[in-house]
């Protein structure tokens, strides 16, 4: 099994640190934006017509707010641009403006997540910017948990529409020996040992047996 074992020990069936380990297809902005929620980090254009003082750019900060002129802190977070444009023009209309024409688009997103499986302390979704690396990602789970096996990490990335996999061994990226590799939001990070899930392991068994990031 491809991560069933606890040994600490790479795998033979796994491409270690291929070398077309590219970065993952461009999310499709123009699919999402009408369900995107904003959250953190995130900068939003707000267009106020007739009334330039109160346009322009904001930046969501750790609370998951704006801070506009006359109305003060807005939560925003975890909402739409369409039902942040809504909740403006409410709040506006109430005791500043007449019928405001408000527009909010979305200018960056950064709020993306990033998988995180396997043998880890806190396995779960976290959020990353636009990429990271993976003993950062690792970092972000509180570390690999007892019984695991640092040998043998796998990530997951969609590359050219395909789901494709590649193996990392944490001992020679800590010691320098390999490179510290490049993590992007939406990827999935699994770590062998003790506490890999069994769905993992069925599906990572269909893994073929190639020397290269490998579609499946």
């Amino acid at each position: 099994m491809l991560l069933a074992s606890c040994a600490s020990q790479r795998d033979r069936q796994l491409s270690y640190n291929p070398k077309n380990f590219t970065a993952p297809d461009a999310l499709a902005m123009s699919d999402t934006l009408t369900t995107y929620q904003a959250g953190p980090g995130d900068v939003i254009s707000i267009t106020i017509f007739n009334v330039e003082s109160m346009s322009g750019d904001h930046q969501i900060d750790a609370a998951g707010n704006i801070t506009m002129p006359l109305i003060g802190a807005v939560p925003v977070a975890g909402k739409s641009t369409q039902e942040i444009g809504t909740d403006l023009t409410a709040r506006l209309n109430t005791r500043y403006l007449q019928r405001p024409q408000v527009t909010v688009s979305l200018k960056t997103a950064v709020a993306r997540t990033v998988t995180i499986d396997g043998s880890v302390a806190s396995p779960g979704l976290y959020p990353i910017p636009d990429k990271t690396t993976l003993l950062k990602t690792i970092a972000m789970a509180r570390g690999t948990s007892q019984g695991a096996n640092p040998k043998k990490v796998v990530v997951f990335r969609q590359i050219n529409g395909q789901r494709n996999a590649a193996a990392f061994d944490l001992t020679t990226i800590r010691n320098g020996t390999d490179p510290d590799p490049v993590i992007y939001a939406n990827d999935i990070v699994v770590v062998d040992g003790r506490q890999t899930n069994p769905a993992w392991t069925t599906l990572l068994q269909t893994v073929p047996l190639i020397g290269l990031f490998t579609r499946f």
